[in-house]
């Protein structure tokens, strides 16, 4: 009995040093998975084998694994790029330690314990290594964003609320030329627009917001609402705020349409502000309404600027609604101002109230003025983007507090004119909420940064599954950045101002940001698009398919 337990324990200190060598090799993740089987396999051998077999396979199970062979192991595999000794932080798993991760066909694979050989290998001390940062709510989808999303730690921008449309015609045109990775909703927005012959840039000015759709025009919209989706689309973006026309029943339906595709629902809601009738939580309960009775998901844009001072209640709609069973989320972006169109419905008669604001807390962005009744007229029939000071400090660091809402810019820069969020927002919750105040942990900032938004999109995305997450398998989105001097730079008055602390970026392999600064020949972003061809199943013939598949 006594050779018997030896034998065992010789056994077992061998499939130590397999997994040993296994961790060297490939990286931690896959040692759990080897061992098990390895010692699995061995008791099943132990107990259908005689001892004298057992015997012999011990002598066997004595030769030792030296260091060097360890290392001869580690040595033998080669990346194309090993970012060492660095902080990795992966908000899916809660690793949390000093690792080396190596790189190969623009994939992660491994994350090693143990050094390894890289064809280039970046010195990560001191650094942390994070999955990229997605943001669900980019309104700058050229160049001259992306760069700036780049050095914010951005990997993946994506325009879901104004959404696109044409979407086929807007994938194309970023094809091979993007620095990050992008994708689009389809737009209620720019669908309106186009049949309603609407004149504004962008967002609506006139038709699609003073009159309301004929029969023709709603089933219009709806047929080019479904012909994104075939093209592609995320979603469906809303801006019912914007089309203030829109009936509910419209908006309804489209849910509808949504939940039979299997794809979210991303949406700024109809009212803003605490003024009833038409406030913020009228305006949310009309979408989870919506969301409860058609089964469709919902995702609510900027929650801050929509609920100000009852953005607590509105999270708890929210977060009382997801207990129950509903898939819904929503994001903010950590500024205490918005921006939008002057020209727009938001600033239709009544703003002041319903915004708690007066004209001195609107900066024009063009000259960064401060407005007055007469030049608040005159620039609204001019049309152009104006920046509102109406969210109080602790509503946006009770949202960026909360490890439930994803951070989310709702960034455009154009010509070096904007808001700073477009520049800043990833950077400004490290730098701020996270190290000066204090107001959450760093691995729930990633988390709300890079996986929480996969997961919102991996039911319509798959690819997503792929994403905001640092482990082998998954795309080599990568952000490294030093905690200790990590900050936003951009201001409202001077907006186009790059983050620092954000060292290097890496999108799909690929270096965009070296040493601070972009790699200016690299385009390695990709479309990021829902598999094309036949929709899924509406909920009521799925249903119908399991209980024909489990009586």
């Amino acid at each position: 009995m006594a050779e018997t337990k030896h034998s065992l324990l010789r056994a077992l200190t061998l499939t130590d040093a397999i997994a040993l060598v296994a961790d060297r090799m490939i990286g931690t993740g896959a040692r759990g998975t080897m061992l098990l089987s390895l010692r699995q396999k061995f008791l099943l051998n132990f107990m259908q084998t005689s001892c004298a077999l057992l015997a012999g396979l011990a002598i066997v199970l004595t030769l030792p694994v030296t260091p060097a062979s360890v290392a001869d192991a580690q040595n033998a595999t080669e990346f194309d790029i090993v970012l060492a000794n660095g902080r990795v932080m992966d908000p899916e798993s809660n690793l949390d330690a000093i690792r080396h991760v190596g790189i190969r066909n623009g994939k992660i694979a491994a994350v090693s314990s143990q050094p390894l050989r890289g064809r280039t290998v970046v010195d990560a001390k001191g650094l942390v290594v994070a999955p990229g940062f997605i943001d669900l709510h980019s309104h700058g989808q050229d160049d001259e964003n992306y760069r700036f999303k780049a050095r914010d730690g951005v990997t993946t921008a994506l325009e879901m609320e104004v959404g696109a449309s044409p979407v086929a015609a807007w994938y194309a045109q970023r094809e091979g030329k993007s620095l990050v990775n992008f994708g689009a909703t389809v737009g209620h927005i720019p669908v309106k627009m186009a049949v309603m012959k609407d004149t504004g840039r962008f967002l609506p000015r006139d038709n699609a917001t003073n009159r309301r759709a004929t029969p023709d025009e709603v089933r219009q919209v709806a047929d080019l609402i479904k012909q994104g989706l075939d093209e592609g689309a995320l979603g469906i973006g809303f801006g019912i705020n914007y089309v203030p026309t829109t009936t509910r029943s419209e908006v309804f339906d489209l849910f509808a349409l949504a939940a039979e595709r299997g794809v979210a629902n991303y949406v700024h809601l109809r009212h803003a502000g605490a003024v009833e009738p038409g406030s913020a939580i009228g305006a949310l309960q009309e979408v989870l309404a919506d969301a409860v009775s058609t089964g469709a998901s919902l995702h609510v844009v900027h929650i801050t600027s929509m609920c100000l001072r009852q953005t607590a209640t509105c999270l708890n709609m929210i977060e009382g609604a997801a207990r129950r069973g509903l898939d819904v989320t929503t994001e903010a972006y950590p500024y205490t101002a918005t921006q939008t169109r002057l020209e727009s419905a938001i600033y239709d008669e009544g703003w002041q109230e319903r915004f708690g604001m007066t004209f001195k807390d609107l900066q024009w962005v063009t000259t960064g003025e401060r407005l007055t009744a007469e030049t608040f007229a005159r620039y609204r029939k001019e049309g152009g983007s104006v920046i509102g000071h109406s969210i109080p400090e602790e509503i946006s660091r009770l949202a960026a507090a909360n490890p439930r809402v994803i951070v989310a810019s709702d960034g455009l820069i154009e010509n070096r004119q904007g808001h700073p969020r477009g520049a800043g927002s990833f950077a400004r919750v490290l730098g701020i909420y996270v190290r000066q105040q204090q107001a959450l942990s760093l691995m729930d900032a990633l988390r709300k940064m890079s996986l929480l938004p996969a997961q919102r999109l991996e039911k319509a995305v798959p690819a997503m599954r792929a994403k905001g997450r640092l482990k082998v398998g998954a795309d080599a989105d990568i952000t490294i950045f030093d905690p200790a001097t990590v900050i936003d730079r951009a201001t409202f008055e001077q907006p186009a101002q790059y983050s620092e602390g954000i060292r290097h970026v890496l999108v799909g392999g690929v270096f965009v940001v070296r040493d601070e600064k972009i790699v200016e020949d690299a385009r390695p972003g990709r479309d990021v698009r829902r598999p094309r061809g036949s929709p899924p199943q509406p909920a009521r013939e799925r249903i119908q398919s399991n209980r024909l598949h489990h009586p």
